[in-house]
């Protein structure tokens, strides 16, 4: 049985479930800013996966970093699984600008976040969900 943290589940939305983790958009529109969790109990750390989930786990984020990269053109991907604030293993897939308000720096705590207007978000579901639709090639 899987359970979303409560603080991801305040924070973000969900877009799909691929095969092994559950892909979530981060409520702030300041910049595009996936959150991919594996959909496994008690799992804190990358190293408490087993290998198979493991190696799902880089597929499922490298193709998440390169469709948001595709479409949105952003110069840079950050991509960190920190863990400090919320236990549960999630990893971070974030769309840079050399324009953001963060930018060079992380985005962590730059700039308060702005959360997405109802239409903004509804927008931005529909085109998360058709760039995501597919799950990653050998993840099925």
């Amino acid at each position: 049985m899987f359970d979303l943290h409560e603080r991801l589940a305040a924070d973000t939305v969900a877009v799909v479930d691929w095969p092994l983790c559950r892909v979530l958009l981060m409520n702030d529109s300041t910049y595009p800013w996936l959150i991919l969790v594996p959909r496994r109990r008690s799992v804190t750390e990358i190293h408490e996966l087993d290998a198979d989930d493991r190696q799902m786990l880089i597929e499922e984020v490298a193709a998440a970093a390169h469709r948001l990269q595709s479409a949105t053109g952003a110069v840079k991907m950050n991509v960190a699984a920190l863990g400090n604030v919320v236990a549960q293993l999630h990893v971070h897939v974030v769309a840079r600008f050399t324009t953001d308000s963060a930018w060079p720096r992380p985005v962590w705590g730059a700039v308060p976040a702005t959360p997405y207007t109802d239409a903004a978000l509804a927008e931005r579901l529909v085109a998360l969900r058709a760039l995501l639709a597919e799950p990653p090639a050998g993840c099925d």
